[in-house]
């Protein structure tokens, strides 16, 4: 097992230890950003600390130097952004520092996906995301999506006071597999249950897989309203969507 001073940046290794209090993520995280190269730990420092001038200078020198674009994904983007989002979820940081590493992550992501793209790369998912209806905030679903395309998923944003209606119809448009819904509100958590039933009603349940998530939500409610998984953070989101995919795979 790889440890703590193998990690060349001091910023990252001092992040880890200021941040990180799950030993299973302390762990992860450490083997993570100990195979990775100083200049891949340089860009997810420099978006962990929301410096999207120096993302985007960082990632055009490690391009023109020879470097994967999807190396540069995730050895250094999403690496630096799973700290971001366990800081998010433990409420070290909040809303306005999360823009900030989102608009880091999107200064990388410039140069990586336009060549990813090229690369005639299949996405290994499509997913669609949204807050469910009467529910206005999109942060941590925003911070999810982020997540999602970087791990090579294709995500079809439907924003935030999303109908039954719309999911059901953007599931059909893009013959999606995985539906993630997100609440911050305890009185829009029942819509959650509610889309879930239409999707029954319609019978296109069996057609795909749905994700819940959210600051109030639990896994208990989750069960209870019928999802196929939860997931608590980004992090979390991104696994939960490979894996369910594994499972319908193995169910066919």
């Amino acid at each position: 097992m790889a440890e703590i001073t193998d990690i060349e940046n001091e910023f990252i290794r001092e992040e880890i230890e200021e941040y990180l209090e799950r030993p299973d993520e302390i762990e992860r995280t450490i083997n993570t950003f100990a195979q990775t190269s100083p200049a891949m730990q340089a860009i997810a420092a420099a978006l962990i600390d929301g410096g999207h001038h120096t993302v985007d200078e960082l990632t055009k020198e490690a391009l023109e130097a020879g470097v994967e674009a999807l190396e540069i994904m995730d050895d250094g983007l999403i690496s630096g952004m799973g700290i971001v989002g366990i800081k998010f979820r433990d409420n070290f940081i909040f809303v306005p520092e999360v823009l900030a590493c989102a608009r880091a992550m999107k200064a990388g992501m410039a140069y990586v996906e336009p060549i990813l793209s090229e690369s005639g790369i299949d996405p290994i998912g499509v997913v669609i995301m949204g807050t469910v209806k009467g529910d206005l905030h999109d942060i941590g679903k925003n911070l999810c999506i982020m997540m999602l395309r970087g791990s090579g998923f294709a995500v079809h944003d439907l924003g935030v006071d999303t109908s039954e209606d719309e999911f059901i119809e953007a599931v059909e448009k893009y013959e999606a597999r995985l539906l993630g819904m997100s609440a911050l509100l305890t009185t829009t958590m029942p819509n959650m249950g509610k889309t879930i039933e239409a999707f029954i009603d319609e019978g296109l349940r069996e057609d795909v897989k749905i994700m819940v998530g959210g600051a109030p939500v639990t896994q208990e409610f989750a069960d209870d309203m019928g999802a196929d998984g939860y997931g608590k953070d980004a992090v979390e989101c991104v696994e939960l969507a490979k894996r369910l995919l594994t499972e319908e795979d193995e169910e066919f």
